[in-house]
């Protein structure tokens, strides 16, 4: 009996470490696999970590995040105002990150912000070699701002700065040795409303990230209008939509003293079902369905623009660089120009299928861009970029667009 007692206390005993060894197991997996749905912060997180070493987590002290990877220049990957479950605002080319293979012609990983240097088309473009004719086929982004990585000089919570030296021939066959710096900065809620100057109230998430970009003329040469001017170029690659409008104001004035309101003859005239100039603002379609870019002179841009992501209740604002009295801008036309300084300050793009059917994207782009860099040896130029991104009520971001931008979000609703 006592034998047979003994068994059964053994049995049990066993019996219940086995079941109690399951559930630790189960809970551990659960943790240990915890995964996150795709468009939310912690999926972009986990799947860049994999495939960047170095990624950069940025964390405000409330649920603000950024990631940035040196492994594609200082380049914000995304953001989030509401922490790993949050949206990502972002778009990232999963396909080809996760490929591990280099695209010709520009391996566009995507990524929130980016920088290169203007002019893209022209005598003085850096993306077009000496005679080439300005078409896909010889369009090329050069490596150092499309493949290689930067130094990181720097890194804490909510900042990290990079560099790169760089040595790079124009269309006219000059060389530019230059250095250029990126500092990537994640605001605090504070900074945010000293820059918006307004108010945040308190049922607005947000997020806010300054990029402080700065090339500096390393080389003999001086950059000015016969050598060619090099610029800051920044852009966005953000998620579209169905019902996402970009929303530009312009300064009004007579044509004959202002130029054209907006440029639209980068891919082909913009039909009117996509663009719309109303009353001092631009809107554009950008729902990553149709290919086009827009373009706003200096005379005519403010230092801000903006989109709304209706379907998702997403207001997003940039605001960058724009010195008054500075009118020289690159132009990025795909052709010899007979004024090549007379570019835009801001652009955005839509991005769409080719005409062979392929697709890129889909996203959309807000865009800035310095003056013309006019530099001697060991002269600088710095341009900021700041984007904010809102999620919260529907009548609180429109208050923030009507007083930032002067835009009503129930007309941008309803443009198109």
């Amino acid at each position: 009996m006592a034998i047979n007692y003994g068994f059964s206390s053994l049995r049990r005993a066993l019996a219940l470490i086995f079941i109690l060894s399951i559930g630790c197991t189960n809970m551990s997996d659960t943790n240990d696999t915890k995964s996150f749905e795709k468009g939310t912060f912690g999926y972009d997180h986990d799947f860049l970590k994999t495939h960047y070493k170095n990624l950069i987590v940025l964390k405000g002290e409330d649920s603000s995040m950024v990631l940035v990877s040196p492994e594609v220049q200082g380049r914000v990957m995304t953001s989030t105002a509401r922490g790993m479950q949050g949206a990502s605002y972002g778009w990232i080319n999963y396909d080809l990150i996760k490929s591990g293979k280099f695209q010709p012609k520009m391996h566009a990983v995507g990524g929130e912000e980016r920088i290169w240097l203007g002019p893209e088309g022209g005598q003085f473009a850096y993306y077009f070699d000496p005679g080439d004719a300005f078409d896909l086929d010889n369009w090329q982004v050069p490596k150092e701002i499309d493949t290689e990585p930067f130094d990181v000089v720097s890194k804490s919570a909510r900042e990290a700065e990079f560099k790169k030296l760089m040595s790079l021939k124009n269309y006219s066959g000059n060389q530019f040795d230059l250095l250029m710096d990126r500092t990537i900065k994640l605001l605090t809620r504070d900074e945010q409303r000293e820059y918006l100057g307004m108010e945040l109230p308190a049922s607005i998430q947000s997020v806010g990230i300054e990029s402080k970009n700065v090339i500096t003329n390393q080389g003999e040469d001086t950059w000015d209008e016969d050598y060619g001017m090099p610029s800051i170029w920044i852009l966005s690659m953000m998620n579209p939509s169905p019902e996402t409008v970009i929303f530009i104001p312009y300064k009004k004035g007579a044509e004959a003293d202002l130029g054209p309101v907006v440029n639209d003859t980068y891919f082909g005239k913009i039909s009117e079902d996509r663009l719309q100039v109303n009353d001092g603002m631009i809107y554009f379609k950008a729902d990553g369905q149709q290919r086009g870019k827009i373009g706003v002179s200096p005379l005519r841009a403010n230092p801000i623009a903006g989109s709304y992501d209706a379907k998702n209740q997403v207001l997003t604002i940039a605001m960058f660089s724009l010195p008054s009295g500075n009118t020289q801008y690159v132009n990025s036309m795909w052709e010899i120009q007979d004024d090549p300084f007379s570019g835009d300050a801001v652009n955005a793009y839509n991005d769409g299928p080719q005409d062979d059917g392929s697709m890129l994207g889909p996203f959309y782009e807000i865009e800035s861009s310095s003056p013309a860099a006019n530099l001697s040896t060991g002269q600088s130029l710095t341009h900021y970029h700041r984007t904010f991104h809102f999620e919260g009520d529907f009548d609180e971001l429109n208050n923030l667009s009507k007083t930032l931008l002067g835009a009503d979000l129930n007309e941008v609703k309803a443009i198109f």
